[in-house]
């Protein structure tokens, strides 16, 4: 007989997109379970690079760092084309990361296992472990409509397989959920049985991949390269120690089975891939390696769900619901911001915070950066798989248009140009307010100086992801009008009526909202006790737009976010990092409108209904 249990949320798949959710419902104290069918995690290869913004995300679960100790950093990115001898010659340098906000300015790269550990430790340290070798076998959602509208009811039915059992016994479980995320890879099962379709199509471009650590002369090998020859392109990817990864661009005779029609993985080996980097990277010499790390060959499809979610209550992820190539390393990025997105929306609906509707500005907002995505890849793969301009072949592609086109695609390579449109919970209507700190995109790193001690202090890293807003008052100078301005705002704040009253759990302003003051002045003359005391519910929460002590950090955000010192703005930031609204002090009370369309009040009943 099959065992029986219950569980708010089960996770499906162990990859990025699912770890990283996995770690974020751990850690704001929700019931989850993760399973993989891989009786290990991985052990090297597969993706490999964390981009700025990712590193960021990290950063707000306490992460980065570790990551930034074991990865590899690539800060300049060297291109090569055809040269006069018929070799290639080295046409240019230029920064990796050309987003000019990036608080990481490069990107991290690190196979994916070790990508993998930190967040499964990170799990482990709040009680949650990868359940391997598992794999779903069946799954059922009710349509009875009380049931799915109850946000007391499990009505996702799950069968589950364990791959290894001990005994017959144990072999499945059936697991009622009140939610079910699929992050199992570009061949879901959990997506197909939903019956949900991938939309796109595959391109005629078969890439080779080996990560091995070259013995080589070519001087570029610690940068990201990207190379165009007329014996093909490729893409030199340094990685941690000593390992290098080359992407190769391959010709159908080299892997296609001319009976099937189909890539062969048997026609190829690590040794050929060399071989025919070899002949790129001609007139620099490329040795046989003595240690090959990981290899493998594919073709670039670019396909995005049709649809992300089922009743609200089944959910796809990561690979499973949009595939692109890898060469702007976007494919572990796009995961696991997917559930960064999610995981905190999950928490809020299943805390009884928030109507279930939330849950719908997931799709609206990761499917629509997944077709910009697409459409980004479609043109950066088409440049890169491209023949190079030559004085044979005038219709190539030219240096100068490869250059442009990096460039201009900098915020997706980044991460940083994400740009989430209106929703319930986007509001870009007081946009002026703060001309250079755009409604749904992530709040940008700025040095402040915490007026208490004057340590400098980066904003980004007072917005931990644990799933609050974040509300961020820029009061301007404290003269005694400004005061009297903030006492009498805190008093409208305080009102029953108010958003922060209203949305407040047992009436727990913090545990929902997280009140941090910005004022304008001179640290050796500002008296931050003159804040009120509702805007300052901590010392170190009172910050001042200054330099530190040694005038090399800091200052001038008002300046550089457009935000007017002679009024009080307050800036909503979400709990994924993204400023949600920005509001002038004098339209404060549109806040209730604002989060009165997705929170519940302190009230409201466990309905789940929309």
């Amino acid at each position: 007989m099959s065992l029986e249990n219950r569980v708010d949320v089960l996770i499906v798949g162990a990859g990025p997109a699912g770890i990283m959710c996995a770690n974020a419902l751990a850690m704001a104290g929700v019931d989850v379970r993760i399973i993989d069918k891989r009786p290990v995690k991985v052990a090297a290869g597969q993706a490999d690079g964390m981009s700025p913004r990712t590193i960021e995300v990290l950063q707000s679960y306490g992460l980065a760092e570790r990551l930034i100790r074991e990865g590899n950093q690539m800060h300049m990115c060297a291109f090569y084309n055809p040269g006069r001898d018929g070799g290639i010659e080295c046409t240019g340098h230029i920064p990796d990361i050309t987003a000019s906000t990036s608080r990481y300015p490069f990107q991290i790269t690190l196979h994916q296992g070790a990508i993998e550990a930190i967040f499964i430790d990170s799990m482990r340290a709040h009680g949650v472990e990868v359940e391997r070798p598992k794999q779903p076998v069946d799954l059922e959602i009710s349509e009875d409509v009380d049931e799915l509208s109850s946000l007391s009811s499990y009505p996702v039915k799950v069968t589950l397989e364990r791959l290894d059992p001990v005994c017959e016994e144990s072999k499945t479980e059936i697991i009622h959920a009140k939610f079910v995320l699929g992050a199992d890879g570009a061949h879901s099962w959990v997506r197909k049985a939903l019956g949900i379709e991938m939309e796109g199509e595959q391109t005629d471009y078969i890439w080779g991949v080996v990560d091995m650590v070259p013995e080589t002369n070519f001087p570029d090998i610690r940068n990201r390269t990207a190379i165009h020859s007329e014996n093909g392109s490729c893409m030199i990817i340094p990685r941690e120690g000593d390992l290098v990864r080359f992407y190769t661009q391959l010709s159908d005779t080299d892997v296609i089975d001319p009976l099937t029609g189909r890539v062969d993985k048997s026609k190829m080996s690590p040794q050929k891939l060399i071989s025919v980097s070899r002949k790129i990277l001609h007139p620099f010499e490329l040795g046989e390696s003595k240690e090959i790390e990981w290899w493998t060959i594919y073709i670039i499809g670019q396909r995005v769900a049709s649809s992300y979610s089922v009743k609200n209550r089944v959910f796809i992820a990561g690979d499973a619901c949009h595939t692109h190539s890898p060469k702007a390393g976007q494919g572990m990025n796009a995961s696991m911001n997917d559930t960064h997105n999610l995981a905190w929306k999950l928490a809020y609906v299943l805390r009884g915070w928030s109507s279930p509707s939330l849950l719908k500005t997931y799709e609206h907002e990761r499917r629509k950066y997944a077709q910009d995505l697409i459409d980004f890849d479609k043109k950066f793969a088409t440049l890169f798989s491209g023949k190079p301009r030559t004085a044979e072949n005038e219709d190539g592609v030219s240096h100068d248009e490869f250059l442009r086109a990096f460039q201009t695609f900098g915020g997706f390579t980044s991460g940083i140009g994400v740009h989430y449109s209106p929703s319930a919970i986007v509001d870009p209507k007081h946009q002026q307010c703060a001309e250079n700190l755009i409604i749904g995109q992530r709040m940008v790193p700025q040095i402040f100086v915490r007026a208490a001690d004057c340590r400098p202090v980066e904003i980004q890293d007072l917005l931990p992801a644990d799933i609050r807003f974040k509300l961020l008052f820029f009061v301007g100078h404290l003269t005694e009008t400004r005061v009297t301005e903030l006492n009498a705002l805190a008093e409208e704040l305080r009102k029953p009526s108010s958003f922060f009253v209203r949305y407040s759990p047992d009436g727990n302003v913090s545990t929902v909202f997280d009140v941090i003051t910005i004022a304008a002045g001179d640290k050796g003359d500002t008296n931050y006790l003159l804040v009120p005391a509702f805007f300052r519910p901590h010392w170190t929460k009172v910050l001042l737009d200054d330099t530190d002590m040694t005038g090399r950090q800091g200052g001038r955000a008002y300046a550089r976010f457009g935000i007017d010192p002679e009024q009080i703005t307050l800036v909503v930031v979400r709990p994924d990092g993204y400023v949600g609204t920005i509001i002038p002090s004098i339209a404060v009370a549109e806040l209730d409108n604002y989060f009165g369309s997705f929170l519940t009040p302190r009230s409201f009943g466990a309905q789940f209904g929309t």
